[in-house]
């Protein structure tokens, strides 16, 4: 963790959100379907991709707090199935890594291709220690530089970055603890202690601790929308009070007005009642507003009214079902609180450049294509 509150000074950098193949399936790039898909991915529905390293020694607080954090924005309620986000820790299957609280944690995929992720994490562990790693992990994370896929660095994952050589240009966000040793080892090196992370280009560097929570709800808001960051921080931060904490919510989620605090917990109501939206005016009473108050919040962060935002959270998660499910249009609308299937329609359209059919229909993969029988001659 570190000791200032203060934002990131590195500029941030929204990471490659795009695929390759003869369809498109990212449910983000569904909120942009006339956007140009970029670069090598395989197809995936999900928005967050992440491939985790450990290191002997990795501090646990650093791997709970990131794998959390996606669990929470992954999925409706508190089902923590991988599907808005995924992740995994990597390495030989079967193998298992030892925390320094003495944890012992398993690996749970092979090391794969870098296009299957949108980041590699590695957890750095107790600095005697770095030197005892998989043998493989240099030369996966140099291809996975080589290919363009962002790396982070966390806790003491910078000191492993940068001894491969992976952290040339780039100013890591180090823990004020490890001033002296980042000297030591890397005097000619730039650094910054008073970030809870930074960003600059493909490298993310976090200094592990509780700001692990401000990085993964930031990668969330940029990837999955402000709906999914601020259900990270309620899941992870959230207190009876209107006093603010450690966390610094207004900075992770983008939300500075003072009433922020009831934006929040509307959100995270209209995800608990998709199937059967609340009232707007219950929806204030239980935020401790007014139908009138709350408005005026939604106008001033979102730039929509609260039925507006509503609808949006609604029909994000009736495209979620049309691209991972084979259910009829018409349940689909009734799961994601709509009256009739025309309603649905015509307001999925409207957001989405297309009806639901026609787009459900444009993400199937073609027929596969059978060889008939050999011909005699």
């Amino acid at each position: 963790m570190v000791t200032s509150l203060k934002a990131p000074k590195a500029t941030r950098r929204a990471a490659a959100m795009a695929f390759d193949g003869p369809v498109p399936v990212r449910l983000d790039q569904l909120d942009r379907v006339d956007a140009p898909p970029v670069g090598k991915r395989q197809a995936s529905s999900s928005e967050l991709r992440v491939g985790i390293l450990l290191w002997p020694g990795f501090p646990l607080l650093s791997l709970a707090g990131l794998c959390d954090g996606l669990r929470h924005a992954a999925d409706i309620g508190d089902q923590s199935r991988q599907v808005r986000c995924s992740w995994a820790i990597l390495g030989h299957p079967g193998d298992s890594v030892v925390a320094s609280c003495n944890a012992r944690v398993q690996t749970g995929l092979p090391l794969s291709a870098p296009r299957n992720f949108d980041y590699v994490a590695v957890i750095g562990g107790l600095l005697p220690q770095l030197n005892e790693m998989n043998p493989q992990f240099p030369a996966f994370l140099r291809e996975v530089a080589q290919a363009g896929t962002p790396l982070m660095g966390i806790c003491t994952g910078s000191f492993v970055l940068a001894r491969l050589g992976l952290l040339n240009g780039h100013a890591p966000c180090i823990h004020p603890y490890h001033v002296d040793d980042w000297k030591a080892a890397h005097p000619d090196l730039p650094f910054e202690t008073d970030s809870h992370y930074a960003i600059s280009h493909d490298r993310i560097t976090c200094p592990g601790g509780v700001s692990i929570v401000e990085l993964v709800t930031e990668l969330v808001r940029q990837h999955c929308g402000a709906d999914r960051a601020a259900k990270v921080v309620h899941q992870m931060t959230v207190t009876s009070t209107g006093a603010g904490t450690h966390i610094g919510r207004r900075h992770a989620l983008g939300y500075h007005s003072s009433d922020h605090e009831k934006l929040r917990k509307a959100l995270v109501l209209m995800e608990k009642n998709i199937a059967t939206p609340l009232e707007i005016a219950v929806l204030a009473r239980l935020v401790n507003s007014s139908s009138r108050q709350l408005e005026r919040v939604f106008l001033a962060e979102t730039g929509c009214t609260p039925s507006e935002q509503y609808r949006r959270l609604r029909l994000k998660y009736a495209r979620y079902l049309l691209t991972t499910t084979d259910l009829p249009i018409l349940t689909i609308a009734v799961e994601s609180g709509f009256s009739d299937s025309s309603h649905f329609i015509r307001h999925f359209q409207l957001m989405y450049g297309m009806p639901p059919g026609r787009l459900r229909k444009a993400i199937q993969p073609p027929p596969a294509v059978t060889a008939g029988p050999p011909q005699g001659g």
